[in-house]
Order: C-alpha cells, then structure tokens, then sequence
C-alpha cells in the first residue's frame, strides 16, 4: 500500500509501506518487473520470482515496443498495452510518452471505439469501478471499495452516447479509462489519484441484451426519477468520499448531459468534456485557423451538421468569445447555423426543440437539406458533429471552396467510420485549399505534389490540461471562462511549421509541454477568479512540472 502526503497536492511520496515477493509483482503502481535492482530483490523477496538478469527501463522499453510493433491488429495492440499498464503502469506511460503520436490513437480514438463495442470479449481485469442501479443506497459502500483513498480525478460514463457508436452500455467503462490514461500521458497526473467508473443503469440496446458475453445489467435504460435519485446518490458519496476529486462527466446521452452539467456544476467541481472540452478544442482550430484564412472570429460564419452536445457547445464557447470582441448576444448566436435530421433549426418548426437547441433556432423558413442551408447561409466553416459517416458530400466541400478562398471543413465526429469526410476528400474536393481537422487521426495526404498533415482536433489537446490546471490550485468549480483561456492558449502553441503543413493544432508529441501551457492558463484563471482553494505559488508553471508525474523507476531500498 502507498503511503503518502495528502497535503502534497498531485504527488503522492514519503515512506512506503511495501508488499513484498509476489504481492509487490502484481501491484501494478509498484511493480518494475525485471528492473528490480540485485538490493530490491534481495529486501523485498524477489529472489526466484525473476529472471535473473537486471534490466534498465529502457532496455525493458524496447522489448515492449518490439513486441507492440509486432501486433498487426489495432485491437491486438490495445488488448496488448492494456495488459501492460496492468502489469506496469510505469513502463505503460513510458512507452506512451515516447511514441504519442503511435499510441494515442490506440489507447483512445479511433480504436477505443472498437474496443468498447468488444468490452465483453476482451475483458479480462477491471480498471474501474462499475456501480449498477441495482446498487442504489450502497453507492458510498461501493467507493470505499477502491483501494487508493485519496482520489482526485474521476471519469464517469453511464454508457448511453459512446463516441457516434449510440447506447453501449457497461461496454462504455473502456472511455473512462482511456481518458484516465491519457491524463497521465499526456499532463503527468498521477494514475494514483485516477478512478473510471461505469453508472449501469441498463441499456435500451437490444443487441446487448442478446449478447451471452455482455458484462452489464440486463434490463432497459432507467430515466426519471430512479435515474435522477441514483445520479445524486452518486454525487453525495463522491463528495465524501473524495473531496478533493474532479468529476469529469463522458459520453451521457443528450438527454441528461445538459442538465446534469446545469445542475452539478456548482455543486462539485466538474465538467462534461462532450460539451466543454469539445467545443474549447474545436474552437482553437477555428482561432489558428484564420492564420491561414485570414479575417477576424467576429467576422466568422459556421454551418454545424448536427445539433448535439458537441456542436452546441461549440457554438456556446464561440458565442462567449465574440461577446468578448463586442457583439452583442444576438449577433453572436446569429453566426451559428445548425442542421440537424429534420433540417436547419428554425423557431417555428412543428414539435417542441430541445433546450440546448432553443438558442440557435434561427428565424428563417425551413430548409431541409444542408446544401439548401449552406447556400443560405454562405459559412466560412462547415463544423461536422452529427455521427454521419459522409454527411459532407463532393458537392458540399467543392461549393464551400467556391464560396471561400480557404474553407474551413472541420469532420469532427469519432470513431474515424463516422467522420463527415476524409482529409483526402477534403483536400481532392476543395483543390487542397481546405483547412482541415478531424476527430480521430488521418494519414498524411499528397495532392498535386504537395503532402498536408491533417490536424486532429481531438479532445487530448484540452482536457488533461484542464483537469491539471484545476487541481493543482484545488479549483472550487470549472467555469466557461477556463475552456475560453484553454482555447485560446492551445491556439497560441501551434506554430508556423504546423500551419505550412496545413496543420491547425500542434503534434501529438508536444502533447505534454501543451498540456502544461493550459493548466498553467486554466490555473492563473482561477486564482483571479477567486475560485482557487490553494495559495497561489511564485512560480505557477514551475510548480505544476514539479507536480507531475514522470514515468521513471524509484529506487525502494
């Protein structure tokens, strides 16, 4: 068990109480395998439990990444790199760190997708906790079930919108721990303090009550009142259980995403990254973009297909920032057009619009088609949210390209089989004149002698540095205001190599230097905020690196 300092903000250290023989191999925070040097073996009980011959970190991480590269199913390479933060977180974030760009997309989209739609076959040890509604009234009894006391960091799912993959359920637990693994990777949060936890509240999913490998509850989605009641069971034992922790609302329908962030988000310390995180990274795109496009934001105009979490929180974030440039809200809200599966949203459509729609119901005869509200609308950015695998058609993208000299066409959705289009679409259609981003990654494309790195615009640009920069200076809550800074200081770091490669974000290997910008920004947002509980120090970038988790061995004897 890991003794620690609990006032130590994010670095758990001092004396430790350590298992010892087996126990300690099978710990996978402590363990370092063949790297237990000749003393170790000797004082903890090692001795015949393994070979002989001591090795280095990074002659272990070679072997592993000779045996990741052998793997020639993305799947296989997943199933491979879970078994290894199994076994050994350390080496696992080693290995991450050093090949981000490799193993990104792996432990998160696109192949996470894959991964959740296999949970059940492939599930081998639980990562998480899976908290059932059958469970209601022992919630706080399930918390105290894990092992680490002091988390700080919780993901949670109850399953029901998994990327563009629909209802899946306990299936969805592989999210939350991706994202988990990804705040380690990429801003140096130790897995210590990080918990991914299902909410299985059933699934409306019939395939899955079918399935003899399904890991979850068999019976229909709860809602209403029962659901209600187990969310705020939830959220009380969180708090008592965790004070300190951040609570990172992942892939909730629309139906509760909304609202559960209204409701909770003054009473913990939280955020729904579908809505805020989505909308700060996409929102850096479009700022970095117009170093390529020119003009100002308060001169932008987007077309979203789809009318989702992702895409009004876009819009939301995009409306605070032209508040910010003078416009007044009206104006603001006038620059973003949505088309959803019945057409452009308009005010007087028959049937009542969901909430989150309400403020971006334009006042306009409706249209049924997204070419009909391009044509009315003439966007300089056609924003892709809707899960419609090839919603963006050779016709959209060439009459975008007509319409503006360098056409932003952002084909957000994830998995990569659902974006609107592909980076080589994009560029073919619009004469390699597109700015381009996508969800999940795609290769680089050559077009008329010149090759384009497409830029993904994936959520790991803002989130870990969100969460980060919150906790270090124990942030009260997380306001609109952190995902603006965030947008606006991840646009800063992409530079003048990634814009001549057509790139609108910054390699997936600066990842964490990034992540270490925006947690310093999110911080110093909340200090002059008032909402920091924790003194500000001289020093804010210098104390959040020496807060950070760095994948190497510590020596125990």
């Amino acid at each position: 068990m890991t003794a620690h300092d609990p006032d130590d903000g994010l670095r758990p250290h001092g004396g430790l109480l350590l298992p010892t023989g087996s126990a300690i191999l099978t710990n996978s925070l402590l363990n370092k395998g063949t790297a237990f040097s000749e003393r170790e073996r000797d004082m903890l009980g090692l001795r015949g439990l393994l070979p002989p011959r001591v090795f280095t970190i990074e002659e272990q991480l070679g072997r592993v990444y000779g045996n990741f590269r052998r793997k020639s199913d993305a799947l296989e390479k997943y199933i491979f790199l879970t078994t290894l933060q199994n076994r050994n977180e350390t080496l696992f974030y080693r290995l991450v760190e050093e090949h981000a760009e490799e193993m990104i997309p792996i432990i998160y989209t696109p192949t996470v997708g894959q991964a959740c739609l296999e949970y059940g076959a492939i599930f081998r040890r639980s990562r998480g906790l899976f908290i059932s509604i059958r469970e209601r009234g022992r919630v706080a009894e399930i918390l105290r079930h894990w092992p680490d006391l002091d988390v700080r960091m919780i993901v949670v799912t109850d399953g029901e919108r998994i990327l563009g993959l629909g209802d899946l359920g306990a299936l969805g637990m592989g999210i939350p721990v991706g994202k988990l693994s990804l705040y380690t990777a990429c801003a140096g949060l130790h897995p210590y303090y990080c918990l991914p936890i299902t909410l299985d509240v059933g699934t409306d999913n019939t395939k899955l009550h079918e399935d003899p490998l399904y890991i979850g509850i068999n019976q229909k989605r709860a809602r209403g009142a029962e659901y209600d009641a187990f969310i705020a069971e939830f959220v009380a034992a969180v708090q008592q259980a965790y004070p300190k922790a951040l609570l990172q609302w992942e892939d909730f329908g629309n139906t509760n995403a909304f609202r559960l962030l209204r409701q909770y988000r003054d009473q913990i310390c939280s955020f729904n990254d579908d809505i805020q995180g989505t909308a700060s990274v996409a929102l850096a795109g479009i700022i970095a973009g117009l170093r390529l496009t020119g003009g100002h934001l308060r001169d932008q105009k987007l077309l979203f297909l789809g009318a989702g979490e992702a895409g009004t929180g876009i819009a939301d974030l995009l409306v605070s920032a032209l508040l910010q440039e003078g416009l007044s809200l009206a104006e603001a809200r006038s620059r973003c057009w949505f088309v959803d599966s019945q057409g452009l949203v308009v005010r007087h459509r028959p049937g009542r619009l969901a909430e989150h729609k309400e403020p971006y119901a334009q006042d306009h005869l409706p249209l049924a088609t997204l070419a009909e509200a391009l044509e009315a609308h003439r966007p300089t950015a056609l924003i892709g949210v809707s899960g419609q695998a090839q919603g963006f058609t050779r016709e959209i993208v060439a009459r975008m390209a007509a319409l503006n000299p360098r056409p932003v066409i952002f084909a957000l959705s994830n998995p990569t089989s659902k974006a609107e289009c592909t980076a080589e679409q994009a560029y073919q259609w619009s004469d390699g004149r597109a700015v381009f981003a996508s969800g999940s990654p795609f290769p680089p494309v050559t077009l008329a002698g010149r090759t384009y790195v497409p830029g993904q615009g994936n959520n790991v640009y803002i989130f870990p540095g969100v969460g980060l920069g919150a906790l270090v200076c124990e942030a009260a809550k997380i306001t609109d205001g952190m995902f603006l800074t965030a947008a606006r200081t991840l646009a800063a770091q992409v530079g003048d190599d990634d814009l001549a490669l057509g790139r609108v974000y910054p390699a997936l290997s600066k990842i964490r230097d990034v992540s270490v910008q925006i947690a310093t920004a999110v911080a110093d947002e909340a200090h002059r905020a008032g909402l920091a509980r924790r003194p500000r120090p001289t020093d804010l970038e210098a104390d959040i690196r020496a807060r950070m988790f760095v994948p190497n061995y510590r020596e125990y004897v």
